[in-house]
């Protein structure tokens, strides 16, 4: 009998069960393979989130270290205001959210005087995006001209001045310095007066950019987050640094106030 002569043998229907049968194996074949390729997707995100996330540096609860520096006449325009009556102390108990909080004092008789802390955090010259986090805490909000809160890298022969204020008299906005301009820039945010007696959550995100730019990304205040995407040029520096700093400015009464931080923190990575 002719090969060929096989075909007779399968009636119409056998065959279109043997093909139904190929069509599902290879169905199934397909939904195995898809399978594998999600649990190695699943796996190389979950790899990637762990790198990412060790990659990160927190250096928390900054305000309980030592090593606190601060100045009167450098906080003032040019790095040559009036000297401000201030003060510092650490290991508040109260008001404070972790039983240590730093309580800050600024006052005196010459008007719109200001006075400025930091503090060094060494050299991390690979870093390239900062996260500062902290609360403040205010008794009379009405007494101040303006607070600012900053973050400061020299690495590779330039500054980034990552200054940030919240203007409290004059434009209620959040402003950010300019560097090379020497100037405060207004995001058009607005930044309300905080209310008395209660803990303020900040958060401001910064970026050094690989075309080497200061750039101010985000601040959030109390849980609400507005993108800013402001981008500054740097200046010279000859030293290599890594630094937060808070400043208080006085109204043209020169008020006496009080400023409490806890829980300050920055991530860097």
């Amino acid at each position: 009998m002719p090969r060929y002569a096989l075909k007779s043998y399968f009636p119409p229907q056998q065959k279109r069960a043997s093909d139904d049968f190929r069509a599902a194996a290879t169905t199934g074949y397909l939904i195995m393979e898809l399978k594998k390729l999600c649990s190695l997707l699943l796996l190389l995100a979950g790899v990637f989130a762990v790198d990412h996330a060790s990659a990160q540096t927190t250096i928390s609860n900054i305000e309980q270290k030592t090593g606190w520096e601060s100045c009167t006449v450098c906080a003032g325009a040019g790095g040559a205001g009036l000297p401000a009556i201030f003060s510092l102390q650490q290991s508040i108990s109260s008001p404070s959210m972790d039983g240590s909080a730093m309580q800050f004092f600024l006052g005196g008789d010459t008007p719109y005087t200001q006075a400025l802390w930091w503090r060094q955090l060494g050299a991390q010259g690979a870093a390239h995006n900062l996260k500062y986090d902290l609360y403040f805490y205010m008794t009379d909000p009405n007494s101040s001209q303006a607070l600012e809160f900053d973050a400061n890298q020299s690495v590779g022969g330039k500054k980034y001045i990552f200054g940030t204020e919240c203007n409290l008299k004059e434009t209620h906005t959040w402003r950010v310095w300019d560097t090379a301009n020497a100037k405060w820039v207004s995001t058009g945010v607005y930044c309300p007066t905080p209310v008395a007696y209660k803990w303020n959550h900040l958060t401001w995100v910064f970026q050094r950019t690989s075309d080497n730019k200061v750039k101010f990304v985000s601040v959030t205040l109390n849980g609400a987050t507005t993108y800013i995407n402001r981008y500054y040029y740097p200046k010279s520096s000859s030293v290599n640094e890594l630094n937060v700093a808070f400043q208080m400015d006085g109204n043209k009464y020169q008020t006496d106030y009080n400023v409490w931080l806890d829980k300050v923190s920055l991530i860097y990575w």
